[in-house]
């Protein structure tokens, strides 16, 4: 029966979907043969795409965002946010007025609250759109890269990041975590992932790519994708490489400018392909573009997502890429700088992509197009050729058959007791040991009962507990320490170094995490003071690994690679000597005196 709450049916009856269905199951069938027994073949795409009006051809090229939790029944204050950005109040009105072919999902928008509101809100989403004239299923899609970028919380099952798992080195953890976090995704109606990041990660000082890449090492990084892309695959959500051509190797953060990237063609070929070549050759569904200048790619100055030698000279010509390719969020000004929002989806198509993400303004973007069309600029059959590629996809991923989730799939699948124990597993083989001098770790508990645990609470990444002192504390204590938590911020100030201080006087240890430590920041002030105390204090990185180099006179330091809390878990447990640390440095740590050295490795890592 409907859900108040949402405004959509949680298990849509035989009857409605068969109804929702007709239309395209009609025009799939095969004398003598079920649409159910086979995906369709080209040929009965190609009559879908046929069929459809220059208007819904349009649509389909689209990935929009849109608030609420519900396809037909949002809050108000989700209702208002549409109609002033969309001019639409909910997921229903937008399928219907734009036939878009895809909708992401974000935490922001408050898409995804829970397990069985984010199924109940897929399948709306898909009985709006079947139930249209031509109605087609819905290519749902999110950032669940986990990690520091998840859209979908606990409940779900949330694993390491990619640069944890880089650093635990194993492709049958990769293809766990895909395997696992797929068939959670897709229990909840979301068939595409714009995951993994195969950016590899060669400058310390990116700010928008860091421990979200496997790693510095472009055959380390190769692997771990196309290990996590038959991971995903095979559990039938269609992984997303990200962000072509490269992504690793720049201090300017594509969401607020535009980067260069000034690699040659043969570091371009040595050091940021790989990765996208192995994840080719793994079959991989889509791919995302990036908004960056390559110019030993591209000369003329435009992004690689309006790139045409980049997007098809490169991708589809020289990789031999026929999937989908997707451009990352169009709101973006890395590649809004210097092209209005009416242009740039119109030359993302010229480039060669396929599904235009998330425009600043659809309407605007959608006109762009249509008028492109009947102007000349773009053929029809150019946008037949991104649209049978879609639809190939949607297949391929059984939305033809069956669009729908149910609430038992839910139970079966998401946040399971096996899944979060494999998360458990997966983390403690990532946690990476730096610094151990006179052997301080692991801890124990009759020489170092009564712990302090200080440091930065980041915004906690989406869906986790938090913060992370408190997370850590709550674990030592959990494992038979008395553990107390202090948060003292990334900044700390005097007063809040004298609190911490006062408080270490009565600990028989410290942990200290520290979040993108620098050079006279007031973390490393507050360690040196924690030091003075003469208590044992361990630090650990709960971001990057690059903050051991910026505190030197540390006798333990650990990196977890991020600050979730499977992450967090895992250190505590090897904190307290339950598992030994595994982890190696997946990118090399240079010296905070002269960057031109290295401090620690690539691979460095050590253990009890």
């Amino acid at each position: 029966m409907p859900d108040s709450s949402t405004g959509n049916t949680a298990t849509p009856a035989r009857r409605t979907v068969l109804a929702a269905t007709a239309g395209v199951t009609a025009a799939l069938a095969v004398a003598g043969r079920s649409p159910a027994a086979a995906a369709p073949d080209d040929d009965r795409l190609r009559a879908l795409v046929s069929g459809m009006t220059l208007q819904e051809k349009v649509g389909q090229l689209f990935v929009m965002r849109v608030y609420g939790h519900s396809a037909t029944a949002p809050d108000q204050a989700d209702a208002d946010a549409n109609l002033k950005e969309i001019g639409v109040r909910t997921a229903a009105e937008l399928l219907a007025k734009y036939r878009v072919g895809g909708i992401v999902y974000f935490s922001w928008a408050h898409n995804t609250r829970d397990p069985h509101q984010i199924a109940e809100l897929s399948n709306g989403i898909q009985k709006a759109s079947l139930e249209l004239p031509r109605g087609l299923p819905v290519l749902i899609s999110t950032d669940q890269e986990h990690g520091i970028v998840a859209r979908v919380g606990a409940p779900a099952t949330l694993f390491p990041g990619a640069m944890a798992i880089g650093a635990g080195r194993s492709r049958s953890d990769a293809r766990t975590l895909g395997r696992l976090a797929g068939r959670e995704l897709r229990a909840l109606g979301i068939r595409q992932d714009y995951a993994p990041v195969a950016d590899v990660n060669v400058d310390p000082a990116n700010p928008v790519i860091g421990v979200r890449s496997f790693g510095a090492d472009p055959a380390a990084v190769a692997a771990l994708v196309a290990a996590e892309v038959r991971g995903y695959q095979g559990s039938g959500v269609a992984a997303t490489a990200k962000h072509f051509p490269g992504h690793g190797d720049t201090d300017v953060d594509s969401h607020t400018g535009l980067p260069t990237i000034t690699h040659s063609r043969e570091q371009w070929e040595t050091l940021d392909a790989p990765p996208f070549r192995a994840a080719i050759a793994a079959g991989i569904d889509s791919i995302m573009t990036a908004h960056l200048r390559v110019p030993a790619l591209d000369g003329s100055g435009d992004p690689a997502t309006l790139s045409r030698p980049i997007l098809t000279g490169i991708l589809r010509e020289e990789l031999g890429y026929d999937g989908v390719v997707v451009t990352d969020s169009l709101g973006m000004e890395g590649v809004r700088t210097g092209y209005g929002d009416d242009r740039v989806p119109v030359l993302a198509l010229k480039a060669g992509a396929d599904q235009l993400l998330n425009p600043p303004d659809l309407d605007l973007a959608w006109n762009a197009v249509l008028d492109a069309v009947r102007g000349g600029e773009l053929t029809e059959a150019r946008l037949d050729e991104s649209i049978l590629r879609i639809l190939r996809l949607k297949a391929k991923l059984g939305l033809f058959r069956d669009p729908y989730v149910s609430p038992a799939g839910v139970d079966r699948a998401v946040g399971t007791t096996a899944h979060r124990a494999a998360a458990d597993r997966i983390a403690e083989r990532t946690t990476t040991l730096l610094v151990n001098e006179g052997g301080l770790l692991p801890l124990s508990r009759r020489r170092h009962p009564r712990i302090l645990v200080v440091g930065a609470d980041p915004a906690s990444p989406s869906g986790t507990t938090g913060p992370p002192t408190g997370v850590l504390a709550d674990a030592l204590t959990g494992l038979g320490f008395t553990a107390t938590a202090l948060p003292t911020g990334t900044a700390p100030s005097a007063a809040t170094v004298d609190r911490a201080v006062a408080a270490a006087r009565d600990a028989d240890a410290v942990v200290a995490g520290t979040y993108n430590v620098t050079a006279g920041s007031g973390q490393q002030t507050l360690v040196r003071a924690l030091l003075a105390t003469g208590k044992p204090v361990v630090a650990l990185a709960l971001r990057n690994p690059y903050d051991v180099a910026h505190l030197p006179d540390v006798r333990a330091c650990l990196a977890s690679y991020s600050w979730t809390d499977v992450e967090l878990r895992a250190a505590a447990r090897v904190i307290a000597g339950r598992v030994r640390p595994r982890g190696k440095l997946p990118v090399p740590v240079m010296r905070a005196d002269d960057p031109t050295q290295v401090l620690y490795p690539l691979g460095h890592g050590l253990s009890y």
